[in-house]
């Protein structure tokens, strides 16, 4: 079993010529897996509240409207937590981070179940949502600084489709349980997944590049002159990834945030009748995450974003309008399989645009700005729908934010700041 103290294969030395990079990823497996799993059970809590929407929002006298603010509640602790918690991991390290963040969300998670009013779940939820943005912040660049630098877009795919295996439990859950324990037995069921996600990351060095760069600085004879930097450059690079994560997860938020509300209020389904169709929208996102990760690898990130951004516009329309159940299931899939497993490219993207000794803080503020975006979709679809319907609000959003997040994706920064991390150009 590895300790912390263990002896591991560094990606800076991994011999990466001849080798695939399922190969070069196999002696990461553990803190690939670990990543794996934190944001599996981020995605079992957060899919949960997604699913109890409407059950919730009857229990707490609340409507569509005000429960969409108990997300963008959430959203906001993601910005603390991102920001943070980021800023924490780069100065204390990833692993730990990694470890105190999922700690916290699974405690918020049972406090969800406990919530006896409307303003108490804003509360929890927005105390979850800090701890929800930590333990992706200090995941993210853990596996990044971990693996080789061809291994690193499978890896984050692998990662990002957590969130699809962790949506697909939490609908196979409430399928299950929401009917004889109502939505508050789900909440408490998603602490105990914690405890294996804890033991694994025990058996998980850290990063390998924040060690050298703590040697670095203990060795360094101006190292008590020079203080560290506090914040990452504010370049082209790191703009492109703040206004990225914005738009992207407002396209993204606006695609599944209320797809369930969607199918029971608007296709009145049951439970066990929404089960299926989510269960085939993480069907094409594990399927299309993997693929999406293995073609960036050898067509490059902004055709894989380009192509996967028009099948999305394309299909957003029967998504939210099929009646038959056999065209929302094939819609769902297809959704899952392109609008989703973008979602699998982003540690990566936001990785390469921030230096070493920022990188934490630099992508966990992107995923903070992210989680305004996010938050605006939680706000804007319900108000919109207000008076357009729920159908109607969804599709424009996504229709607008794909053209937004392509337009970014179009931009070539000049200097990529973290193409290459500290200690790959000794090899």
């Amino acid at each position: 079993m590895l300790t912390q103290g263990t002896a591991i294969p560094s990606a800076l030395d991994a011999d990466e010529t001849l080798a695939s990079p399922v190969r070069l990823l196999m002696p990461y497996w553990r803190v690939t897996i670990a990543a794996f799993l934190g944001w599996f059970l981020d995605a079992f809590d957060q899919v949960a509240l997604l699913l109890c929407l409407p059950d919730m929002g009857r229990s707490l006298n609340a409507g569509l409207t005000a429960m969409g603010l108990i997300i963008t509640a959430q959203s906001v602790g993601r910005i603390l937590g991102n920001t943070g918690w980021g800023w924490l991991a780069d100065r204390y390290g990833r692993k730990l981070t990694f470890m105190i963040g999922v700690i916290w969300f699974a405690v918020f998670s049972g406090m969800t179940a406990l919530a006896w009013s409307y303003a108490a779940m804003v509360v929890v939820q927005f105390l979850f949502g800090i701890g929800f943005g930590g333990e992706w912040t200090a995941s993210a660049a853990l596996l990044m600084e971990s693996v080789p630098p061809r291994a690193r877009s499978l890896a984050s795919s692998i990662m990002m489709a957590g969130y699809e295996c962790g949506f697909f439990a939490a609908a196979a859950a409430q399928a299950v349980i929401l009917p004889r324990w109502g939505w508050r037995g789900l909440f408490l069921i998603g602490i105990a997944p914690a405890l294996l996600a804890i033991f694994i990351r025990r058996n998980v060095a850290e990063s390998p590049v924040w060690l050298k760069l703590q040697a670095a600085r203990a060795s360094s004879p101006t190292r008590h002159a020079a203080p560290r930097r506090w914040m990452f450059r504010l370049d082209g690079a790191a703009v492109q990834a703040l206004v990225f994560m914005a738009v992207l997860q407002f396209q993204n938020a606006a695609l599944y945030s209320f797809y369930p509300t969607l199918l029971r209020t608007v296709r009145h389904l049951t439970p066990g009748q929404v089960f299926p169709l989510i269960a085939a929208y993480c069907v094409g996102s594990l399927l299309g995450k993997p693929l999406c990760g293995a073609l960036a690898g050898r067509l490059g990130e902004r055709v894989v974003f380009g192509a996967y951004f028009i099948v999305t516009m394309l299909v957003i329309v029967p998504f939210v309008t099929a009646r038959t159940m056999e065209a929302m299931l094939a819609s769902a899939f297809v959704v899952g399989a392109f609008g989703n497993s973008v979602f699998a490219l982003v540690p990566h993207y936001l990785s390469q645009r921030f230096a070493s000794d920022s990188r934490s803080l630099g992508m966990g503020t992107s995923y903070a700005v992210a989680a305004l975006g996010q938050g605006l979709a939680g706000f804007w679809i319900p108000w919109f729908s207000a008076t357009h319907g729920l159908v109607q609000a969804i599709e424009s959003s996504v229709l607008v934010g794909t053209v937004l997040v392509a337009g970014v994706v179009a931009y070539r920064p000049r200097h990529l700041p973290g193409a290459r991390m500290d200690g790959e150009l000794e090899r």
